[in-house]
């Protein structure tokens, strides 16, 4: 047990890193650099213990041993962060010191961005990016056994290195990472080393740069190795008399854990080595499953077709293409030719839409896009100056935008448009509405939920062989316009099929059978 004013080293058990977790806005771009450039393994997949719609990846090597660790949380397209003090700017890992110069071609083969060789604390170091720009350093280590595959050198890194954390307290956080096991090493420049028996964290005086913000393509936290709950417990004891910055315990199934800020900011765990990530799936077999938290397993199957999808280096994957909207796949087991198109309702995501339509088609592909108006960091289809006025303006600007990107879609995507329908919800429903008013070639199948009419003069279209389902609630404040967009629909010949439910504006248990039966008869 760690006692009060006792280090780290004072007990007998292995010092350094644990893991490093950062954030990564593109899961099969981080996939193909951390496993198919760098050879890491992907040693576990599960849903995020804070938010279990986050996947969370960790990669390793083989038997997941502290040290090796690095992990990531997909925010998939999310905002980038910004690297400055209180984070982990850089992470390093060791090489054979006799495979630098292939690393370097292998880097340049692959388009890796790539500095060096360089020279710092007397190791030899090349520089790269990662695909979200964060720098990721291997260091030569003579040190580091090295074997041979297939006539050359093995390229696959051992373990993690070091960690660079910017700070504007530098000797203040050098003292308080040192209670986990470190010693003061050499200086070079703004930067202080300090040394474990295994690696190093490099304490580098950045005063007066900006200060981080978190994002993708930044790091969330540095883990320590502990040994045991007891440890975790007596550091939580000490740290709070100590340390101004709250302490949190947690229990992450895979190990122990607690979170604390160091005097510069920098997000710290402390993690137990035990019980490891081996507790449900077999050696040889890490990462092959999705693993949801233990308090979301009721809603596990929702989570897993939440989840962006990625494929593993060699593996067939989904084409991805630059397409004017934000968009997420999800393709089934064994997929049908039908592809649902989701429009979420307001302050909604891609993914929000997916669990429910997965439930009326389970062999349907399912594409769920993210409308671009932003208001107050809520994402909807078309900006709007009321809860009952609508920029008619945008609308248009914005439903010619997304014929072009539907169109874009079938192309790259290969999708069968005889099979195409467009569901949506409030936000989502009434734009799928303005579309088949704006554009009415586009669509021929949707399904509206809690939709109304923000098109102040729609004109009448030919929607004839289209065919709509409408359900909206009694309850709802906008069922008056469901009427008038239902009326509408059917002045344009559209084969209109419409319930009015016991319900508000969210969804109801009512919906889903409706749905399913209406794709059937549609189908």
């Amino acid at each position: 047990m760690l006692l009060k004013g006792q280090s780290m080293t004072a007990v007998s058990f292995a010092t350094g890193i644990h893991h490093v977790t950062l954030i990564t806005r593109s899961v099969q771009d981080n996939v193909d650099f951390y496993v198919g450039f760098l050879g890491l393994q992907l040693v576990k997949r599960t849903g995020g213990f804070e938010d279990s719609q986050q996947l969370h990846l960790f990669y390793g090597n083989a038997d997941a041993e502290p040290g090796t660790l690095v992990t990531f949380l997909v925010w998939e397209d999310g905002a980038p962060g910004r690297v400055g003090n209180g984070q982990v700017s850089e992470i390093a890992f060791s090489v054979p010191q006799n495979t630098i110069g292939e690393w370097m071609t292998w880097a340049i083969s692959h388009r890796v961005p790539v500095e060096g060789p360089l020279h710092e604390f007397g190791e030899t170091v090349l520089r790269l990016k990662d695909p979200d720009g964060i720098i990721v350093k291997l260091v030569g280590n003579s040190t580091t056994a090295t074997t041979e595959k297939d006539g050359g050198p093995d390229l696959v890194v051992r373990r993690l290195r070091a960690v660079t954390i910017l700070t504007e307290a530098p000797e203040e956080t050098a003292a308080f990472i040192q209670r986990f096991g470190y010693r003061r090493g050499p200086m070079s420049g703004a930067i202080q080393r300090i040394l474990s028996d295994t690696d190093a964290v490099d304490i580098r005086d950045a005063t007066g740069y900006v200060p981080g913000l978190p994002g993708t393509g930044t790091a969330d936290h540095v883990a320590f190795r502990v040994a045991d709950v007891s440890a975790v417990r007596a550091a939580e004891e000490e740290l709070s008399k100590r340390n101004s910055s709250p302490t949190n315990f947690h229990d992450r199934k895979y190990f122990t854990s607690l979170y604390v800020r160091e005097p510069g900011g920098t997000l710290i765990e402390l993690a137990t080595d035990g019980p490891g990530f081996a507790i449900d799936e077999a050696p040889g077999h890490l990462g092959e499953g999705l693993f949801v938290p233990p308090h979301d397993e009721t809603r596990a199957e929702d989570i897993k077709v939440m989840l962006p999808q990625f494929s593993m280096p060699g593996q067939p994957r989904m084409p991805r293409r630059d397409l004017p909207f934000v968009h997420r796949f999800f393709v089934p087991a064994e997929p049908s030719d039908e592809t649902i198109i989701l429009l979420h309702g307001s302050g909604g995501s891609e993914a929000d839409l997916m669990p429910f339509s997965h439930r009326i088609a389970p062999q349907a592909m399912l594409l769920g896009v993210r409308g671009r108006a932003n208001e107050e960091g809520v994402s909807r289809w078309f900006r709007r100056f009321s809860s009952t006025s609508f920029d008619q303006e945008d609308i248009r600007a914005e439903a010619a935008a997304f014929a072009a990107f539907v169109e874009g879609a079938v192309s790259a995507y290969h999708l069968d448009t005889n099979r195409l329908v467009f569901l949506g919800l409030s936000n989502g429903a009434n734009f799928i509405a303005a579309l088949m008013a704006l554009h009415p070639e586009l669509i021929r199948r949707a399904i509206l939920l809690r939709p109304m009419q923000v098109l102040e003069d729609a004109p009448v279209a030919d929607l004839t062989g289209s065919s709509v389902l409408m359900v909206s609630g009694r309850q709802d404040l906008a069922a008056p316009s469901a009427r008038r967009l239902e009326a509408w629909l059917k002045q344009s010949s559209c084969d209109v099929t419409s319930h009015f439910i016991d319900a508000g504006h969210g969804l109801s248990d009512q919906d889903l059978p409706l749905a399913q039966a209406w794709m059937r008869g549609a189908g």
